[in-house]
Parts: structure tokens; C-alpha cells; sequence
């Protein structure tokens, strides 16, 4: 199979997750982050509020609200795979707004306990997504990849580190839940080619 053929069946892939989240979301939109008033103000409260820590708000995370998924402006020329794994960590999103409600989520996900430093259902929430991230690269990428010490420690990085305004600094529970998750995937093999670092997702 030449490059082409191998990038459209990623494509595909990607649609069909889409045809899908579309089915189980009927309202579901996704939307360039950079067109939002509401997110170029988040990006700069978040420049503040993190000390200068987190200045890849707009254009390097996705980020889900209720039914919608704010993309970066380069979205639709990402890798159709690294898509694919973003969208399924945005999948998980969806179904706790659906689960919490929005006011529901934004209290706990903003708020409970601390807004900084100890986050715990923020921590939470983002453990459930990047499980399936994780499960998402194995997928794609070869069982070997989410185990590379470059992804794990890029993962870890988003609950210890300014981008999430250091929701669950402690590392030892975080290298046990990383641990966890790695145990329930297939085992180890020759991934099929390079991959990307995770993409980022809110």
C-alpha cells in the first residue's frame, strides 16, 4: 500500500469517528478555536494565571464545551491519525458534559477543590480522556508507542505542568495510574511506523 492509499484509509478512519460522534451527538459541532471570542479571552487569562506557563492555548489544544469541539486552525492539515486519537479523547469529554451538564462540569472542572495546584476532578476528567488517548495511540501507532518514554512523560506533563494549571502534582499516584493503564493494553510489539507526541485535548 503507497503513501496515498495509507493516508486515505487514515482519513477514513477519522471520518467514520466522526459519522459516529455525530450519530451519538446529533448537536455535535466542531468549530476553529481561534474564530471564539470566549477562547482568545480563556488564552489570555490563562497566560496570567499560569505565570506565562500556558501560552499554546489557542493553537495548541483542543478543548470540548458541551456539544462542541474547539479545534486549533491547523486541524483539518493534522495527520488524520493524530485527528483520530484527539477526537476520541474529545469523545469522552463529550459524554461527562452530557453525564455532569455544563454548569455541572465547569464548577467541578474549574473550581473543585482548588481552580490551581490540586484540581481533582479536573485531574479526574482528564485521566478518563487520556486513558483513551493512550488506547488510541496503541490502536494506531503499535502497543509500543504510549509506552515510549517520550509520550509518557508528555502525558504526565499535562497534570503535573502549567498547561492544566497543575491539577494533580503528585507523581508517584500518576506514574501508578499511567502504570495501570498501560497493563490493560495489548502487549508491547514493533509499532507499525513513528508517531507523534499525543496530541493536546482539554
Amino acid at each position: 500500500m503507497g503513501p496515498d492509499e495509507r493516508h486515505a484509509r487514515h482519513e477514513r478512519r477519522y471520518q467514520e469517528l466522526v459519522d459516529e460522534l455525530r450519530g451519538e451527538f446529533p448537536r455535535l459541532r466542531i468549530v476553529n478555536k481561534a474564530t471564539s471570542r470566549l477562547h482568545r479571552a480563556i488564552h489570555h487569562g490563562l497566560r496570567v494565571l499560569t505565570l506565562g506557563g500556558m501560552t499554546a492555548y489557542l493553537d495548541g489544544y483542543q478543548t470540548t464545551i458541551g456539544r462542541t469541539i474547539y479545534v486549533t486552525a491547523d486541524w483539518d492539515d493534522r495527520d488524520p491519525r493524530e485527528r483520530y486519537c484527539t477526537l476520541r479523547h474529545e469523545a469522552v469529554h463529550l459524554r461527562q458534559f452530557r453525564r455532569f451538564t455544563l454548569p455541572g462540569m465547569a464548577f467541578l472542572y474549574l473550581f473543585l477543590p482548588l481552580p490551581l495546584g490540586v484540581a481533582y476532578f479536573r485531574a479526574r476528567f482528564e485521566m478518563a480522556a487520556y486513558e483513551e488517548s493512550i488506547r488510541a495511540a496503541a490502536a494506531v501507532y503499535g502497543p509500543e508507542h504510549p509506552r515510549r518514554a517520550g509520550y509518557r512523560a508528555h502525558v504526565l506533563r499535562q497534570f503535573t505542568g502549567p498547561s492544566y494549571g497543575w491539577m494533580w502534582p503528585f507523581r508517584g499516584a500518576l506514574e501508578r495510574w499511567y502504570d495501570g493503564v498501560l497493563a490493560r493494553l495489548p502487549p508491547a510489539a514493533p509499532a507499525a511506523g513513528p508517531g507523534p507526541g499525543p496530541t493536546e485535548g482539554r
